[in-house]
């Protein structure tokens, strides 16, 4: 796994592996998230999902039981910030920016591709629950990593294994897309959607909470 580097830049697709790299034991800024929605509730997407089913391509292969070695030495990785549930609505400090683990609602979403900015306890749920969550830039967009983005999440819909695209909720991310897991992190500068399979195979389905791969 990869760690910060000295620069504060994170780890992204792409970078070679530093020699002896270590998880990464030093975080992001602390940014406050104000969280609110609905108690207990599963959020379901607006967009997504509605037409274009499971499809074909490399979304809807099967994955194989681990990451490419290449691209999982890039992913940044980190302590965990516990799995305590708070009420709905509580404010909640994150110490990495997007968040990959701690303090979270009873909520959770549903896969899909979602247009509008997600509470984080609800998303940080999602991640205990064995999600992938992608974050994107609405700008970073093209139809093809849109579409990309929609068939993982119609082809990875279970409880304890699912896909989800949300933009960011913060105005200056560091790079076009974030993968996350569970206590795990990678930049992609551009949408390729062979590190988003290297990163599900890794990490899809092995969150803490009932792990099924």
């Amino acid at each position: 796994m990869a760690d910060r580097s000295d620069s504060g830049r994170r780890p992204h697709a792409g970078d070679a592996a530093a020699p002896g790299s270590r998880p990464s034991t030093r975080r992001p800024s602390t940014r406050r998230a104000v969280l609110g929605v609905v108690a207990g509730a599963t959020i379901l997407p607006l967009s997504g999902c509605l037409g274009l089913g499971g499809g074909g391509g490399i979304e809807a292969e099967s994955l194989p039981e681990g990451g490419d070695d290449e691209v999982i030495s890039n992913v940044e990785t980190f302590p965990s910030e516990g799995v305590d549930h708070v009420r709905t609505g509580t404010e909640i400090e994150y110490d990495t920016r997007p968040p990959t683990s701690g303090p979270h609602y009873n909520g959770t979403l549903s896969a899909g591709f979602y247009e509008d900015t997600q509470p984080l306890g609800n998303v940080v749920h999602t991640l205990e629950h064995g999600a992938v969550v992608v974050y994107y830039g609405p700008d970073a967009l093209t139809d093809e990593s849109r579409n990309s983005l929609q068939a993982w999440a119609n082809n990875h819909t279970s409880t304890w294994q699912s896909f989800v695209a949300v933009p960011y909720y913060y105005d200056d991310p560091e790079t076009g897309f974030t993968l996350t897991a569970w206590r795990h992190m990678l930049g992609m500068d551009e949408y390729d959607a062979e590190t988003v399979r290297a990163f599900c195979a890794e990490y899809l389905g092995r969150g803490p909470e009932n792990p099924v791969r």
